[in-house]
């Protein structure tokens, strides 16, 4: 690696590193200034934190995988997490979780169910539910990092003991960037969470635009169009994915054909159907329901979440096509020959093309620019997740009364345990595919059920919220130690053939399993108290059936009506996908020169914009400050 990129890389973590620790002091004065900004940052400023969080290096390796093998039609891959959950939160979610002014999303589920034992019980299973999933995440950043810095740079810092390997490169790459970004997380807290991520998130954006401009000059259309075929431009498909490649490169149609996802249609329908339950359940309690409980105001909370939207996918595919194109015209021919190809071979696409086929300076701001987003997400989990364990459990139900200091000393402490707990776990991950999709299928899956239920059935409660979410997060467990021990079964054996199969296609048992958990555990049990229905109910006013507590409120307010937006809220809900999708494909087509698709993308964003403007955002503004 030449100087220069080294001195930008070195720059960047110093920079990073001051801004994080210079605005820490505002993060002393208590548990909402430390896990919530003390809600006094502005919407814009945390629009581009929440964008910036979302900005993670191994989901960038993973998408340059999945453009490159799949081309335009990979954008519907972003649905298994589902990523339109963020239009379904700008639309209606963000304004009725801001509502609730608290801190938590399990803090959050006690103005639903009460702070009885119902209530507490939900409450706890949400805070567990927040911790693991923040494990699990930091444990998916941590395998990603590592393979990305190891390719990059030129040390070998493997640690052994006489012959015994106790750190692999990778492994000791990522303990130290980890190690550096936990510093400036738990020193400030919120405020060196959105400081930092809004100087990464500029880093990230000239880091796109270098390299989408260096590709549209260095690489000619001639060059594109020799590898390319028209399937692979294409965003329409049938029930089964037909050849993406020429006969030139028929490994990567064999790839397609062995990596699950030929009967292209069944999965779409799937990700359909997991994706619309999925978001209606709401954010995850991580960093993006910490954004919206940060902000001013509820009106302040949608805007937040729309802007998020509006930042994040043009400047993310300029970079993410940019690599494509060049590993198409310089990485494909060669990996086409190769007999061994496989999936794993395309987590290196990223950081192969950034270290040989990069120029000096842009390379070092490309680094920079990654570097930056594994660090905005990864500092959003370490803070997130440890609010659920100092506030939701240590708080409540150890020590309710002590000084502020003692509680901010105590949410250092549950920052290092939580990511002690995700490294160790990030140890035993074999792919970044598989913690992938463990967090999007299965982990996010026992999630969905009761989580929708909460917000448009009155009669369930804080038990079937509890049964719901446990059933959910054993069946989701089961199903990440048999993919994780497959190799240990006897070929024909049942859990053999349930570790082989995709994890995507059990979210209908995983769902299954929690729904069922949840009714029974809401039929087995009385309901929740009629005056905590009311209070949320008046307060927060989603759709869905609600029937008795509106009778009982309109009882006592003639005035009183109903959530009566769910049509609306759908179209717009429809129209946002649209208007996301158009903004993935924007700059895919325009960095593989195929214009006519161009316009027609940038026409659809023009157009569902206008509507969306129409049909939400006016009706935002008239929401009282």
């Amino acid at each position: 690696m030449h100087a220069l990129d080294l001195s930008i890389i070195f720059l960047y973590i110093v920079l990073t590193l001051f801004v994080g620790i210079w605005v820490s002091k505002k993060a002393s004065k208590g548990l909402d200034s430390y896990f919530l900004g003390g809600n006094n940052i502005k919407w814009y400023y945390l629009g581009l934190s929440n964008g910036s969080g979302m900005f993670d290096i191994s989901g960038t390796a993973w998408m340059v995988g999945i453009l490159f093998l799949y081309g335009a039609k990979s954008f519907m891959f972003m649905w298994l997490w589902p990523v339109w959950n963020q239009v379904f939160i700008m639309i209606f979610l963000a304004v009725w979780i801001r509502r609730s002014n608290i801190m938590t999303g399990s803090e959050w589920i006690l103005t639903r169910f009460g702070d009885g034992r119902a209530g507490r019980a939900s409450h706890s299973i949400v805070a567990v539910f927040a911790v693991v999933s923040a494990v699990g995440f930091i444990a998916y950043f941590f395998e990603g990092i590592g393979k990305f810095m190891t390719v990059i740079l030129p040390w070998d810092l493997s640690l052994t003991l006489g012959d015994t390997l106790l750190l692999t490169a990778d492994q000791s790459y990522a303990l130290i960037i980890i190690f550096l970004t936990t510093l400036y997380t738990i020193k400030g807290g919120m405020f060196s969470v959105v400081a930092t991520e809004v100087l990464q998130y500029g880093i990230m954006v000239l880091a796109g635009l270098l390299v989408a401009g260096y590709t549209f000059f260095a690489i000619t259309d001639m060059e594109i169009n020799a590898i390319i075929s028209e399937e692979w431009k294409n965003i329409f498909f049938s029930t089964e994915l037909g050849p993406h490649w020429s006969s030139d490169f028929q490994a990567f149609n064999d790839l397609i054909d062995s990596e699950g996802y030929k009967m292209f249609g069944a999965l779409i329908g799937m990700t359909l159907f997991k994706g619309f339950f999925a978001s209606i359940a709401g954010p995850v309690p991580s960093y993006d329901f910490q954004r919206i409980l940060s902000t001013r105001t509820v009106k302040e909370a949608a805007y937040m979440s729309g802007f998020t939207n509006l930042v994040l996918f043009i400047p993310r595919y300029l970079l993410i096509t940019g690599i494509v194109v060049i590993a198409l015209v310089v990485l494909g021919p060669a990996m086409s020959a190769d007999p061994n190809l496989s999936g794993g071979d395309l987590e290196v696409i990223l950081p192969k093309v950034i270290n040989d086929h990069i120029p000096i300076g842009i390379k070092g701001l490309m680094l920079a620019g990654l570097l930056a987003a594994f660090m905005s997400t990864f500092s959003a989990f370490v803070n997130s997740g440890p609010a659920y364990i100092v506030n939701d459990i240590y708080k409540k139900y150890f020590k309710p009364v002590a000084p502020s200091a003692h509680y901010i000393k105590a949410s250092y402490l549950a920052s290092f345990g939580v990511v002690a707990l995700g490294v160790f776990m990030g140890f035993f991950a074999d792919s970044i595919n598989s913690l992938t999709l463990w967090i999007t299928s299965a982990l996010y899956g026992g999630y969905v059920a009761a989580n929708f239920l909460k917000w448009v059935w009155w009669r369930f409660n804080g038990w079937g919220y509890f049964w719901g979410m446990l059933a959910g997060l054993l069946v989701a467990t089961l199903q990440f130690f048999l993919d994780q021990n497959k190799a240990g079964f006897a070929e024909g054996s049942l859990l053999y053939e349930l570790s082989n199969v995709h994890a995507i296609y059990l979210f209908p048992i995983i769902f299954g399993f929690s729904l069922l958990g949840s009714f029974l555990g809401t039929y087995f049990s009385k309901p929740t108290d009629m005056a905590t229905l009311k209070s949320f109910y008046a307060s927060v006013k989603p759709w869905g059936w609600w029937k008795p507590v509106c009778k009982a409120l309109k009882g006592e307010d003639p005035n009183f009506k109903r959530n009566t937006d769910f049509g609306m809220d759908m179209m717009n809900c429809a129209v946002g996908i649209i208007w996301q999708s158009s903004m993935i494909l924007l700059p895919i087509y325009l960095l593989i020169r195929d214009y006519p698709k161009m316009w027609v993308a940038l026409a659809v964003f023009l157009v569902s914009s206008l509507v969306l403007k129409f049909t939400w955002l006016d009706k935002v503004r008239q929401i009282p400050d």
